[in-house]
């Protein structure tokens, strides 16, 4: 009989293969064996569900493209997953070379320390030796001296031979030095110096027979330069130096004042001290603080470790460095009269631009897109009577909140256009709200008096309901009838105005360092980024260091609103700035300084102050807030935009509008925005992040249109705000999800229940109300009260399966998935709809 008794053996992968078993008392078997093959799973034709993340991601559906048996929503999952683990590996990427860099820039400090004291101490040494090296060779100089003053003062008979010499020999030496009269003879000069030699030689001799005699005019002196130091000396000298470098060298302790801001590292603190580090590190650590030497402690803990080291603290803060802003008081006598600044508000196509037109001969309003204003501008108009005025001229769009409120904050006087055909309107309302809150002056211009239907009293009673009683009401708030059309009441406008700025008495120091209030910016492609700046107080001249919000910069050109180069601007006066090494927010205020030390520093702190309340705002302070936000995050659709527009007050405004859009289930994010023309950075994030880019008033360059073809990114260009708002409103309404109403469609009532085999319960029933579907939803009541809800499995009139019964006729009924039926009980019949919904 075979081993395998007549079976079939199991095929095996690549062949049948056999294993030899082995049992007891040495008996053995062959058994054929086999791998089981991998069962794949190949999804049937048209079976893949419809991504539903739109067109941009159909590849996920398509089964060849990925693994098999992963379904639309975990492949998402996962795509999303790659990419947040790619951006945060790029993070870290980021993070790791700047602490690399960090600390090559402390190595590099620190090898500059190094250096500096080694040089400090070898010229220490270099001077010390050369203060010993000129005091013994001034010493020197001074017994030299003395001794040859000495031996001048010497008679000339010192040459004669001494008394214990031969007194022959002194005798004749006498008579020669003696003349024919018995008087002396003085030697001649080169006998003298002959002598003289022959005498230092002698004294020579004699010292050299003394030199290994030490006197106690030598020991204090320090010899005559030629003995060597003793070996006592020399150890202390050396000792000296082993000490210095082992760093134990005994000095007198100086002490310092220590600059403490309110947070410092460990290190920074050790070395403003002159300390070591490790003493410091030894001293936190007897306090019960176990930190090391790049931690960092606050200003108090700092104080006390400063005043253990016997020096005295200076606490300082880091806002400090806006200190150097000159903050000059004004003095009566130094103030001139300036122009008014003039801003036009009001509500949306109701004449403001307009009007302005009309007062500077000009016609801004035909270059405005749309018909609209949508950038905020500043002009200088001098009238027929010479008066100066400065105006800003607002746009009227809900949108442009922000510039509104920037005009009425900058402003001495609003002009509020209403419109006599339109009267008030939401953005009325919104001026006067500002100009209220800005607490200056008002005066109504009411336009458009020119048309058949204009009614300016419904104006003036319109204004009463906001608390604006005009004079002709018997109130204090001028207003003048005008029609930009036909100059109507023009000359009376500006009259009102230079009698309230009259009335004001406005007046600013122009010989002050300048300071004023950025208007609008925007990032030029052939002047860099550039700043409209309405001057406040002082006089801004070319060539003057300023810092405005995060940025700083050198007036390269000073520009006013016709287009001309200036030298200077005074107060009340609009210039474009150039010279900026960034865009600043529209709002900021710019101001004078001396150094371009000091413009970087305070444009750096509050870059980095920003940055740490935008991490603060956005970070949650508790985990069961973390958490709860990531839950609400989980239900909320988000529709990413990536935004640049031409100026920074219209993306500021785009960026609010958009966060007005949206609800509960659905919310537009902006990625980021920008001013400047669209390029390939703004491309590659909107790919990370499928979304498209939105060009308010720019354009991509062309490598930036090539990358976006290539990647598939969208690119849309907007010139009108309320056209922009509509398509992201439209845009978003599409994630939302289809609203399901329930259409009642009739009522049925259990007369008899029958038990079918094969089946189970079926209701015998009768259609009281309506019509009864097959494909409709059904409900179990009973005694008014819902007891299952589901869809039918069969209806029958009589022995045939129907589609649907109507009213007055008796049909069959079965429950999918459930028998508990009744008589007397009623089925509810209902169909489902679903209906799309848009943000409202």
């Amino acid at each position: 009989m075979s081993d395998t008794d007549g079976k079939k053996p199991l095929g095996l992968r690549g062949g049948p293969g056999s294993v030899k078993q082995s049992f007891s008392h040495g008996r053995t078997k062959s058994v054929v064996v086999e791998t089981k093959r991998k069962r794949v799973v190949v999804p049937k034709a048209g079976s893949a569900k419809p991504s539903a993340s739109g067109a941009g991601k159909a590849h996920y559906g398509d089964p060849s493209k990925r693994p098999a048996g992963i379904s639309d929503a975990e492949m998402e999952r996962r795509m999303k997953a790659l990419a947040a683990a790619k951006s945060a590996e790029v993070q870290d990427a980021k993070n790791r070379a700047e602490e690399e860099k960090a600390r090559e820039e402390e190595r590099e400090r620190r090898r500059r320390e190094i250096e500096e004291k080694a040089r400090e101490e070898a010229e220490r040494e270099a001077a010390l030796k050369a203060k010993e090296e000129e005091e013994a060779r001034a010493k020197k100089e001074a017994e030299d001296a003395k001794k040859r003053e000495v031996q001048a003062k010497k008679p000339a008979a010192v040459a004669a031979p001494k008394v214990d010499d031969d007194p022959a020999a002194a005798q004749v030496a006498l008579q020669k030095q003696m003349d024919r009269g018995g008087r002396p003879v003085t030697p001649a000069p080169r006998a003298r110096e002959r002598e003289e030699t022959d005498r230092n030689n002698r004294n020579k001799v004699a010292d050299n027979r003394r030199s290994g005699k030490l006197t106690v005019n030598q020991a204090l002196t320090g010899g005559e330069g030629n003995r060597h130091r003793s070996m006592a000396s020399m150890k202390r000298k050396q000792e000296r130096m082993r000490q210095k470098a082992m760093g134990n060298e005994q000095r007198e302790k100086v002490v310092r004042d220590v600059r403490v801001p309110e947070a410092i590292v460990v290190s920074e603190l050790a070395n403003r001290m002159a300390e070591r580090v490790a003493d410091v590190v030894k001293a936190l650590m007897n306090m019960g603080m176990m930190v090391t030497q790049n931690q960092s402690i606050d200003a108090d803990t700092a104080e006390l470790i400063v005043e253990e080291f016997g020096h005295r603290i200076l606490r300082v803060s880091d806002a400090d460095v806006e200190d150097v802003i000159q903050q000059v008081e004004e003095k009566p006598e130094d103030l001139k009269p300036r122009p008014p600044v003039v801003t036009i508000m009001g509500h949306v196509d109701h004449g403001k631009t307009s009007l302005l037109d009309a007062i500077r001969h000009a016609n801004v309003t035909s270059g405005e897109a749309g018909g609209i204003t949508q950038h905020i501008g500043a002009y200088q108009v001098t009238t027929d009577s010479g008066a100066v005025l400065s105006f800003l001229d607002t746009p009227g769009h809900a949108a442009f909140t922000s510039m509104r409120a920037r005009g009425a904050q900058v402003t001495d006087i609003v002009i509020l256009v209403v419109a006599a055909d339109d009267s008030v309107m939401p953005q009325t309302i919104e001026a006067i709200a500002h100009a209220k809150a800005a607490g200056v002056p008002m005066i109504v211009a009411i336009n458009k008096c020119d048309k058949p239907d204009a009614d300016p009293n419904r104006v003036r009673t319109a204004l009463l309901q906001h608390e604006v009683v005009v004079e002709a009401m018997s109130g204090d708030v001028q207003d003048v009838e005008v029609s930009a059309k036909t100059g109507k009441g023009l000359d009376q406008l500006l009259e009102a105005i230079a009698l309230q700025a009259e009335i004001l008495e406005l007046k600013a120091n122009p010989d002050r360092a300048a300071e004023g209030a950025v208007i609008e910016a925007q990032l030029d492609v052939g002047r860099g980024p550039v700043a409209t700046v309405l001057v406040q107080k002082g006089t801004l001249k070319r060539g003057d260091i300023f810092v405005v919000g995060e940025q700083w910069g050198k007036v390269r050109a000073l520009v006013n609103d016709k287009g001309e180069r200036v030298d200077e601007a005074g107060p009340s006066v609009p210039v474009e700035v150039l010279g900026l090494n960034g865009t600043p927010e529209a709002g900021d205020v710019l101001n004078v300084v001396d150094t371009e030390a000091q413009a970087r520093e305070i444009a750096e702190y509050r870059e980095h102050a920003a940055k740490n309340k935008r991490a603060a705002a956005g970070a949650a302070t508790t985990l069961d807030q973390l958490l709860a936000k990531a839950k609400a995050d989980e239900t909320v659709s988000e529709l990413p935009i990536l935004v640049k527009a031409d100026v920074q007050g219209s993306a500021e405004a785009i960026v609010q509008a958009m966060e007005k859009i949206g609800n509960d289930e659905v919310r537009v994010r902006v990625l980021h925005y920008g001013v400047g023309a669209i390029t390939e950075s703004d491309i590659g994030l909107a790919e990370a992040s499928g979304a498209p880019v939105i060009g308010f008033n720019v354009r991509a360059n062309a490598p930036a249109r090539n990358s976006a073809n290539q990647k598939g990114v969208e690119i849309r260009y907007y010139s009108v705000i309320y056209d922009l708002v509509d398509d992201v409103k439209a845009a978003a309404s599409g994630l939302l999800s289809a609203e399901i109403r329930e259409n009642f469609i009739g009522y049925a009532q259990i007369k008899e229940v029958f038990k079918v085999s094969g089946v189970g319960k079926v209701a015998g029933c009768l259609v009281t109300e309506g019509v009864a579907r097959r494909s409709a939803g059904v409900r179990l009541l009973r005694d008014d009260v819902v007891m299952h809800e589901g869809t039918l499995k069969t209806l029958k009139r009589f022995k045939d399966e129907v589609k649907e019964v109507q009213s007055g006729q008796e049909c069959g009924m079965a429950f999918e998935n459930y028998e508990d039926i009744r008589p007397n009980d009623v089925i509810e019949i209902f169909e489902r709809e679903e209906v799309q919904r848009n943000l409202e």
